[in-house]
């Protein structure tokens, strides 16, 4: 979406053909008052078409989701029999503006190297000025964990320099106040990802519990799919996580069991159409990453027909 915006200072270089032809119309400039004058110049330049100068372009796409405070994307695991560029480029091809970044995707692009919070920063800069070619931002990075203090900061320091929202970990229990001070000091979130059972925090109750009495920023990044596979209803762990939800991957599953395997959006187990609703209920804000773990080597049109649904979803009472 482009909006236009009209500086009268910056017309002087027309004033010569304008002045002709208020001149040719029989007007005088001292008969007009300053008012009349000015916004004779403007009508004649905007009914003549001349140019217009100082075109900005947005941000967004302008799509119903994000007046919801909602970025949609999708987590470039997705693709990963793909370069992490390869994904952007595909992320933009379905209509999206941000993308979830993994560590150890070789990042393509003519940049040498794999995706690593421990890469240097011209490399950074790099990554962050060929994703503006496909108008992407990288708005998280995981799912990541760490071993200890100097890594984490680390791990901060990249998502600084990235220009993170999210962070996306698995943690141990033990460093979630070291986490909840980094959340802090950054200004960074840390959504706690769920794989399936038997993993540490494949119920959202072990996450709930591990967070609770710290920063608002340290929440869930709530897999759909895991949970499914672990058993469990999606739409009930997001009711259960109210307020907590920072993060979601999203997905439809073709059943509700740990065989169950990704679908186009609506046309799955998971009732998309509930979860939307209950995000719009809670009033979330925040990163939902399609994460579609399926048909690996040609899942783009998947994705792109899931996302149609999503935004015919969000627009439903």
């Amino acid at each position: 979406m482009q909006r236009l915006i009209i500086k009268i200072d910056r017309l002087y270089p027309l004033q010569p053909i304008i002045n002709n032809s208020i001149y040719n119309m029989n007007f005088h400039k001292h008969q007009l008052s300053r008012l009349v004058y000015a916004m004779g110049l403007l009508l004649i330049t905007v009914a003549a078409g001349c140019r217009v100068i100082g075109v900005t372009r947005t941000s967004t796409r302008g799509y119903q989701e994000e007046r919801l405070g909602w970025k949609l994307g999708t987590q470039a695991f997705t693709f990963n029999r793909f370069s992490f560029m390869e994904a952007a480029a595909k992320t933009d091809s379905c209509k999206l503006s941000y993308i979830e970044a993994f560590p150890g995707q070789e990042i393509g692009g003519g940049i040498p190297g794999k995706m690593d919070y421990r890469m240097e920063p011209a490399k950074r800069v790099l990554i962050l000025g060929q994703l503006k070619k496909y108008h992407v931002k990288m708005a998280a990075f995981g799912v990541i964990g760490a071993d200890n203090k100097a890594d984490w900061i680390k791990i901060f320091e990249f998502g600084k320099a990235m220009g993170l929202e999210t962070i996306t970990a698995e943690p141990e229990e033990k460093d979630m106040q070291l986490l909840s001070d980094l959340c802090e000091q950054y200004k960074i979130n840390v959504a706690i990802h769920n794989h399936a059972k038997p993993s540490r925090y494949w119920n959202p109750d072990i996450i709930l519990n591990a967070i609770k009495g710290k920063s608002k920023r340290l929440g869930l990044c709530a897999d759909l799919g895991h949970w499914v596979h672990s058993g469990l209803d999606p739409f009930d762990c997001i009711k259960k996580a109210e307020g907590h939800v920072l993060h979601l991957h999203m997905k439809d599953m073709n059943g509700k069991d740990e065989n169950a395997h990704d679908v186009h959006w609506g046309t799955g187990a998971t009732n998309v159409d509930a979860i939307v609703k209950e995000l719009k209920r809670q009033k979330f804000k925040g990163i939902i990453s399609a994460e579609y773990e399926y048909n690996w080597d040609n899942n783009t049109a998947d994705v792109a027909k899931s996302v149609a649904y999503f935004r015919e979803s969000v627009q439903k009472p």
